[in-house]
């Protein structure tokens, strides 16, 4: 193994953790997981990350839903809903920073293909039982990859936007259950989550 100035290493050491390392570059020749038959996509031949190639595949309608939980607590749930946070009106502000975090998706996510979205929705809701904001997304594309991870970034942004804009009065506030709730279109078909 080469130093970082490219010359030769005088210790045996580098030369057993070269061949340790090129035994485990071999070990990633097949991506395939498990007997199930299905395949790692972002993973290349050696194990390196790639971006999976889309060019063969159909151009088809896609949906994504996706969704997330802030819990503020009492306190900064009356000051929400009364809209009397300092920075302004939590809701609104986070709405539109989803809608935007899901156009971004390609350019946060290294792997994400940059498409062309035709439809986001971000819904943020008070919730009184438990004194929070459900978000839903959803992103819909024409095109030959699926939208989920869209869906996911605007839910994820908008509960960030939430807690940035709540920050000031709880540092308690948590961020839970981001999930993929429902996707259509697509070679692998509908999905729902099961209940």
């Amino acid at each position: 193994m080469e130093s970082v100035f490219g010359e030769p290493s005088s210790t045996s050491h580098s030369s057993s953790i070269s061949k340790d390392f090129m035994a485990q570059e071999h070990q990633f020749v097949s991506p395939k997981m498990g007997g199930n038959g299905l395949g790692l996509t972002h993973v290349g031949s050696k194990g390196e990350a790639q971006m999976v190639d889309v060019t063969p595949k159909e151009s088809t309608k896609r949906a994504a839903t996706a969704s997330c939980k802030v819990i503020l607590g009492k306190k900064v749930f009356d000051l929400v809903s009364a809209n009397q946070m300092a920075k302004g009106d939590v809701l609104s502000v986070a709405k539109i920073a989803g809608i935007n975090g899901a156009k971004q998706t390609s350019s946060l996510i290294p792997l994400c293909h940059n498409i062309i979205l035709t439809h986001v929705c971000v819904d943020l809701t008070l919730n009184p039982t438990d004194f929070s904001v459900d978000i839903v997304g959803e992103a819909a594309s024409t095109g030959k990859t699926g939208v989920e991870m869209e869906a996911l970034t605007a839910v994820s942004i908008a509960g960030l936007t939430v807690y940035d804009m709540c920050k000031a009065a709880s540092k308690d506030i948590q961020i839970t259950g981001i999930q993929l709730e429902r996707k259509t279109g697509g070679k692998s078909g509908d999905w729902t989550r099961k209940e």
